[in-house]
């Protein structure tokens, strides 16, 4: 709204529809009957602004972002289920067979089993959604008693479970596919389509790479590192299932850079060097992540820049950036990944 609506704009505003010929001093009858309404249409006034916000896809939020994505077809993505690998033994050390829904737990989480890979390996399946049933491992412990049974282990990861889907990467994907159109296999499209798959950050689109015909998807997972095979696997079922007639598609993780960082920095006398080493990397992680298949130069400037945005640092000097003071370049099939960082004061 172009005029800031105050209680005191807004009372004057009433007063003046009043006839002089009333008293309309402060303590008088008419006064006092406008003062309680005016303050309570101010406050109206504060929540239409922030409906106005609600409304556009680049201010709104949580069910109102998700209201304004179903229009155009895009819906967030729900948190889904880690599903793990786990091997299970005898006694004797030997490969054991454990039933199919069995239950077994570790730490705080439970874990069914769902699908045989081989002799006492047996994919399982956490029963709470999102990345915290990936984080643990090593080993479980049954929900009811198995004869025969002596060890469980929680091994690797084979399909990551995710988080609902934040109002960031929605709001991305909604603008997206806003100011780009997708037609006839277009390249928007085609990332358009990646996209549309649970755990894709972003993709990049390189048509014609390898000949006529052909196209290649660059996939980043929704943290804007490498994608792994299950997600990989899951954009090319999905993309082959609505490419055109024709198209050769093949879809690939970008390669890791490694970024390597020195710095002596000064610091505050209240800071302590390992919480500043750590306020710096989380923003490096940030940076990355805005780069990540949008950009193909690490900017020296910029990492210094935001060392001194870094709460406790007061200055900096010899910053070497992969053992140089300039820019990194980047390939365009690689993203940035953080490697050794060395904080010195």
């Amino acid at each position: 709204m172009s005029e800031v609506i105050t209680f005191n704009v807004l009372l004057q505003r009433m007063l003046d529809r009043v006839p002089d010929t009333l008293d309309k001093r402060e303590g008088s009858v008419i006064y006092d009957a406008l003062a309680p309404a005016a303050a309570e249409l101010v406050q109206a006034y504060i929540e239409l602004e922030g409906y106005l916000d609600l409304a556009f896809v680049d201010t709104s939020e949580e069910g109102y972002l998700d209201r304004l994505g179903s229009q155009f077809g895009v819906d967030r993505q729900m948190a889904t289920y880690s599903i793990r690998k786990a091997s299970f033994k005898n006694a004797t050390n030997n490969p054991f067979n454990v039933p199919i829904g069995s239950r077994y737990t570790i730490n705080t989480l439970s874990y069914s089993v769902i699908e045989k890979i081989g002799e006492g390996v047996f994919q399982v399946k956490c029963e709470m959604t999102g990345t915290i049933g990936n984080t643990s491992f090593g080993k479980l412990v049954p929900v009811d008693y198995i004869e025969g049974l002596a060890n469980a282990e929680l091994e690797e990861v084979l399909i990551p479970g995710l988080n609902d889907e934040t109002d960031d990467s929605l709001r991305f994907r909604i603008l997206n596919k806003l100011q780009m159109p997708a037609t006839s296999g277009n390249i928007h499209q085609y990332k358009q389509w990646a996209l549309e798959v649970e755990g894709v950050g972003d993709a990049k689109i390189f048509p014609l790479w390898n000949g006529a015909g052909t196209v290649k998807v660059i996939v980043v997972n929704a943290d804007k590192e490498p994608a792994d095979v299950p997600i990989l696997n899951s954009v090319k079922a999905y993309i082959e299932e609505v490419r055109p007639i024709g198209a050769t598609v093949t879809v690939a993780a970008p390669t890791p850079k490694t970024i390597t960082i020195e710095v002596s920095i000064e610091i505050g006398k209240d800071a302590f060097l390992e919480d500043v080493k750590q306020k710096f990397k989380l923003k490096l992680e940030e940076y990355f992540r805005e780069v990540a298949l949008k950009k193909v130069i690490i900017s020296y400037a910029i990492i210094g820049s935001l060392l001194l945005e870094t709460d406790g640092v007061i200055d900096y000097s010899d910053l070497k950036v992969n053992n140089t003071t300039s820019n990194v370049r980047l390939a365009e099939e690689e993203v940035p990944v953080l490697g050794s960082l060395i904080v010195e004061v």
